[in-house]
């Protein structure tokens, strides 16, 4: 350990983490690695935040808040899941089966050709599309292989509107695919957003939009990054909600109270929701840029996604995921495939619902009766198959919206108090709403707190690299 890293007499500087989401874990992770004594402060009992897992009460089956995946161009998550030891806990796919209404199906995916005509083949021969479909979805693309400005303040679907895209494009490509990625109508979703999940899923590289899911529920996923800071002499506090905070000039030190008893530490992250940000803000010492950052929350907003998970008597399809068209349901995630350690006798399925505010309004039972209904018209086995039990789980606040704008409202890894630094997926990232996005918030309060101490370290790690042509492209923006 190095001095710096040490308070007088050669005891270990300490840090409080708040908040055990992704955000939360990947600064803990990194901060204890570089030699750091970190107490990650979590409200309830177990870890993920947003991306978690409990029993469901109501069929008495373990589930995940909302199905998670990542991509291969999500760098920072699986450079946290190798710290934590969980990579051999994803599996991953390169393909994307699309299904219309009756069952016919569409494969896209990479071929031997170079980026990012990688997808090409494929997209060209899938029945979802019309010829005049894939002419304007190949319009798009090629307008996107150059950067968009990020101070561009043009919406995606204004610039969509602009570029000609045909109504089979809107609807199967960019309302479903991108907007559901963002989970955010189109015209809420600011185009450089909309021009990075495109170039980084589409157009980089063929490893870049490989697709991973969790094969353990997501809490236990997670229980790694307990046992990562366990053995570095580091510390989760369960239930422990924190319920204010005051600063000692004199002792350069933060004492929180919270719901298990009062907490010194030499340092404090904050990696909460934005929301429970703005609710902490008044329990927080009086200074200089607090206003400001109160006004920076005030900017964001929820977007909401639903989903129903279904237990079949026998299986309905040997599909592992599916994208499923023109209907209300957007996503299917086959987790008995997924996660074989449930060794079922039938089958169970997640449906994910993105960006619908609509349906998340819907009461529970009518919800999950329309999604049933929905689902028979992709799988026919459905229609012959028992629904032995349902759950319907709607996560209001499920991601931040990201319209033109707002990374004005997008604070940076520095807070306005001493010894303090924030991360969340809401803050200055670069990136959409996303456990990429939360990780790398994560990394960079950590690269913050380091620099505070003249112990540079970096955490943040880097991009996939383009391949092909857009490794030329890249060269000659970087000239530019």
């Amino acid at each position: 350990m190095t001095a710096s890293l040490d308070n007088p007499g050669g005891v270990a500087r300490t840090v409080a983490v708040v908040g055990g989401g992704v955000a939360g874990m990947s600064a803990a992770c990194a901060l204890t690695e570089a030699g750091l004594r970190v107490q990650l402060i979590e409200r309830r009992g177990y870890l993920g935040g947003r991306a978690s897992s409990y029993l469901h009460p109501g069929v008495g089956e373990v589930i995940d808040n909302c199905q998670h995946v990542l991509f291969g161009c999500c760098t920072n998550l699986i450079g946290f899941y190798q710290r934590i030891g969980v990579t051999d806990r994803i599996h991953w796919t390169r393909e994307m089966t699309m299904i219309e209404p009756g069952g016919r199906r569409s494969l896209l995916g990479p071929s031997w050709l170079p980026a990012p005509m990688h997808g090409l083949p494929k997209l060209m021969s899938a029945h979802a599309f019309t010829l005049a479909d894939k002419a304007a979805l190949a319009r798009a693309f090629s307008a996107l292989m150059r950067p968009v400005p990020h101070e561009s303040t043009e919406s995606l679907g204004a610039w969509l509107a602009r570029n000609g895209q045909t109504k089979g494009a809107l609807d199967r490509f960019w309302r479903l695919v991108i907007a559901s990625a963002l989970n955010a109508d189109i015209d809420s979703i600011a185009l450089p957003y909309a021009a990075k999940v495109i170039r980084e899923l589409f157009m980089n590289s063929p490893q870049a939009g490989s697709m991973g899911m969790s094969t353990v529920p997501l809490s236990e996923l997670y229980a790694g990054a307990a046992t990562f800071l366990a053995q570095r002499d580091s510390r989760v506090l369960f239930n422990a909600n924190l319920e204010s905070a005051e600063w000692n000039e004199k002792r350069a030190q933060w004492t929180l109270a919270t719901r298990g008893g009062m907490i010194t530490s030499d340092f404090l992250v904050l990696a909460l929701p934005f929301e429970a940000m703005a609710r902490l803000l008044p329990h927080m010492p009086v200074v200089a840029g607090a206003e400001t950052l109160a006004r920076q929350i005030e900017r964001h907003e929820h977007w909401p996604i639903c989903s129903v998970h279904l237990w079949f008597d026998r299986d309905i399809t040997a599909l592992d995921h599916a994208v499923m068209l023109d209907r209300e349901i957007h996503w299917m995630y086959n987790k008995g495939r997924l996660q074989p350690w449930r060794k079922l006798k039938g089958s169970y399925v997640e449906l994910v619902i993105s960006a619908s505010r609509s349906f998340a309004a819907l009461p529970r039972e009518q919800a999950i009766a329309q999604a049933v209904s929905e689902l028979a018209e992709f799988f026919p086995e459905v229609a012959s198959a028992k629904l032995e039990k349902a759950a319907l789980v709607k996560e209001v606040r499920a991601t931040f919206g990201v319209p033109p704008g707002i990374d004005g409202a997008r604070p940076s890894a520095v807070s306005p108090w001493p010894n303090c630094f924030l991360a969340g997926d809401w803050t200055a990232t670069g990136w959409p709403s996303t456990m990429e996005s939360a990780v790398r918030s994560g990394h960079l309060a950590a690269e913050a707190l380091c620099q505070a101490l003249q112990t540079p370290r970096r955490f943040l790690d880097p991009d996939l690299k383009p391949t092909g042509l857009m490794r030329v492209l890249r060269v000659e923006e970087r000239k530019r």
